[in-house]
């Protein structure tokens, strides 16, 4: 289940990079389609927020695994 959560953690986290980036910058153009922040039709004026969200989404979500990981090692 951790690998699972990681994974998703790591999703998250690339989304909301990738999703700031390209808000900003318009780097990657080709790659409008793959962020979801372009996707929720309730984030249209709000993508540089829902970027910055998912990405700290993604980091808690990372560090919540990796407490549990060492409180499991250390119980």
């Amino acid at each position: 289940m951790q690998a699972v959560l990681t994974a998703f953690g790591w999703l998250l986290l690339l989304q909301g990079a990738g999703g700031l980036a390209n808000t900003l910058f318009g780097w990657w153009r080709w790659a409008h389609d793959l962020l979801v922040v372009n996707h929720l039709p309730f984030l249209k004026g709000y993508e540089v927020f829902g970027a910055i969200v998912i990405g700290v989404l993604g980091f808690v979500l990372l560090a919540m695994v990796e407490s549990a990981k060492k409180a499991k090692e250390g119980a």
